[in-house]
């Protein structure tokens, strides 16, 4: 399948390490002018040195003001994934409420302002686009310790329906994909403890867990046309973990 993003201007939040840094290559090198957008300039500098072609910005997503002024400032966007989130596991019974107004912040909120500004761009430009949203297999399954974590891609997955409902007669395609434990630097660190991931990988009918080229050809594929009629969906790659 043969999928090309020559002349599209592509956003990528959380570009700077994992899914997002491989995604941006991925995407520069199907010919999209990539502009990927992280917190870290250091990540950013790193990420440009591997491919000269993708340009960046660095602002924090917490920030609604200076992620909107930053966004504005790169457009006009074509197509957009936002896959920048945050992760603070711990019990129920102890759980802050500052945990939850960083977790929504970044995982539900920021998507909502940089999807407004690029949605707005699309409309008053008369042009369709894709928006892609990076959720998780824990917006539909209760996992341990994942509470703040979990209620914020859940809502997420709601922001993305609802999003379609509204783009959709503009002709912006809105979907997100759900992974399971994907083996980035970060994940293999976090599922090092073999007894730990033993009790994840018993739930996954594959009976491992997602490579990050697994996420990313799911993410290329609902950004292009391929996909032309895919709307509002929330698509596990979890290996049959939800099938569960």
């Amino acid at each position: 399948m043969n999928i090309s993003f020559e002349g599209k201007r592509i956003l990528v939040t959380g570009a700077g390490k994992g899914i997002g840094r491989n995604l941006a290559l991925r995407l520069s090198e199907l010919g999209g002018t990539v502009v990927a957008l992280s917190r870290s300039q250091e990540d950013l500098d790193s990420l440009v040195k591997e491919d000269p072609k993708i340009k960046t910005v660095a602002v924090d997503l917490a920030n609604w003001d200076e992620t909107k002024n930053a966004v504005q400032g790169v457009l006009p966007i074509d197509l957009l994934v936002n896959n920048a989130a945050m992760a603070s596991l711990a019990p129920f019974v102890d759980i802050k409420p500052e945990v939850f107004e960083v977790l929504y912040n970044v995982n539900v909120i920021a998507v909502a302002n940089v999807s407004q500004v690029v949605a707005r761009d699309m409309i008053a430009r008369k042009v369709g686009g894709s928006i892609v949203n990076v959720s998780s297999q824990a917006s539909q399954n209760a996992l341990k310790e994942h509470v703040a974590y979990s209620a914020s891609k859940a809502a997420l997955d709601m922001l993305t329906r609802t999003m379609a409902l509204e783009l959709g007669p503009c002709n912006i395609r809105v979907n997100a994909v759900n992974p399971t434990v994907v083996l980035t630097k970060m994940g293999k660190l976090a599922w090092s403890d073999p007894e730990k991931a033993r009790e994840m990988l018993s739930k996954i009918p594959m009976g491992r867990f997602a490579e990050v080229h697994e996420v990313v050809d799911v993410i290329v594929y609902l950004l292009s046309e391929r996909s032309s009629m895919v709307n509002g969906i929330t698509l596990p790659v979890d290996g049959g973990f939800l099938a569960v």
